[in-house]
Order: C-alpha cells, then sequence, then structure tokens
C-alpha cells in the first residue's frame, strides 16, 4: 500500500507538471505576446515622441544655418534683436540703437516676426 500512495503523488506531480491550466498560454506563447506587446509599445514611442522632435531639431539647425544679417529674432532667454553678425557658433544681435550683444547661436529660438505672430494668435484664441 506504501508503494501504491508514492506512486500516486508521483503521477499527479508529473500530471500537474504536463498540463498547464485551460485557457492559458504555455511558456512560449506569454513570451511572444509579451515581445510582441513591447515592439508595438515602442512603435507608438517612436511615431509619438521620437520621429517629431527629430523634425523639429533638424527644422532649427536648418534655420541656425540659414541666419543671415538683417534677420530679427528672438532667443531662448526672450533677447528681441536684429542678427548684425553671424559666426559659427555666435550670433551678434543689435538689441537696441548701438546695443549689440553677442549670443551662442543655438540659443535662437526663431524669427521674431513668426513667434509675435503665433502669441498674438495664442492671445486672441
Amino acid at each position: 500500500m506504501g508503494l501504491n500512495v508514492q506512486a500516486w503523488a508521483m503521477i499527479s506531480e508529473v500530471y500537474a507538471m504536463a498540463t498547464p491550466p485551460s485557457g492559458s498560454e504555455g511558456a512560449g506563447g506569454g513570451l511572444f505576446s509579451t515581445l510582441s506587446l513591447m515592439i508595438v509599445i515602442f512603435g507608438i514611442v517612436y511615431f509619438l515622441m521620437i520621429r517629431p522632435e527629430k523634425k523639429r531639431q533638424s527644422e532649427h539647425q536648418s534655420f541656425l544655418n540659414d541666419l543671415k544679417k538683417g534677420d530679427e529674432v528672438i532667443t531662448q532667454a526672450g533677447l528681441f534683436g536684429k542678427v548684425t553678425g553671424v559666426a559659427e557658433k555666435v550670433v551678434t544681435l543689435e538689441i537696441s540703437d548701438k546695443v549689440k550683444v553677442k549670443v551662442a547661436k543655438h540659443s535662437v529660438a526663431g524669427l521674431a516676426n513668426s513667434q509675435a505672430t503665433e502669441t498674438q494668435k495664442s492671445v486672441r484664441g
């Protein structure tokens, strides 16, 4: 009788390891669904966040490369000025009569006219 109990215990243990509960996937299916979900989430993040930011960066870089004397710009700090000189990494702005400042080229946010127009549109609503 002792042998019979041991045999039943071993059989039930083997049976428990061999059959997954009904309605659930095996180990390979769970891995596949998890991996596919991660790929879908990465795709969503890429198209909603990373790609538009790269596009904005490339547009801003081309804007900075096209800066020329006479452009009226605004800096990230809020200074409005007219470009009087452009170097590789520095832009000279005239912010008032005979008052010139040098700012880092990457700190130029955009053209002053387009910034003022956008601000007026957002205020008017």
